[in-house]
């Protein structure tokens, strides 16, 4: 397979936050952001192996801002490093006071999405390249993230639950 840029699988969604979607500090529900976060994700991974994926894993989220009603929530993401099976997105969250335009990173986030055949198995993705500082700088350290990932999946594994 050919391998293609980061930027190719880059999207960014932009919404309204309205009072449905927040609690009752006036704040975004962090379950609607980890949606966002879950959808945005799927669509890079997609555009990257054109193919169908799923989610295989999340990274701790740490929500660093709170998201206000009327404010605009964005979040940009893309494919940062794929293994043979697997890709790793990056997702980073905005929100924009849209009355002073004032913008503040409120959420970063890695996920794992593994590409699924028409047989419903794990198949094969292209290899994703870097061509900016930022995309570099996310290539090079997923490999750490990547074992820890394993390493953290391994150990899971062994402490089941004994009455499952």
């Amino acid at each position: 397979m050919d391998p293609k840029p980061c930027r190719m699988s880059r999207t960014v969604m932009t919404d309204l936050v309205l009072p449905p979607d927040t609690n009752n500090h006036g704040t975004i529900f962090g379950g609607n952001v980890m949606r966002y976060i879950d959808k945005i994700a799927s669509i890079a991974c997609m555009r990257h192996a054109r193919k169908p994926v799923v989610t295989a894993s999340s990274d701790s989220l740490d929500f660093l801002e709170p998201i206000r009603v009327g404010e605009a929530v964005r979040l940009e993401a893309f494919v940062t490093w794929t293994h043979k099976t697997s890709m790793e997105v990056f997702v980073r969250v905005e929100s924009e006071n849209l009355m002073t335009g004032e913008v503040k990173t409120t959420a970063r986030a890695y996920l794992t999405f593994v590409a699924i055949g028409p047989d419903g198995r794990p198949t094969e993705v292209p290899p994703v390249y870097p061509e900016t500082d930022e995309e570099r700088h996310h290539y090079e350290t997923a490999p750490a993230r990547y074992e820890l990932r394993r390493q953290r999946k391994l150990v899971q594994r062994t402490k089941r639950d004994p009455n499952e």
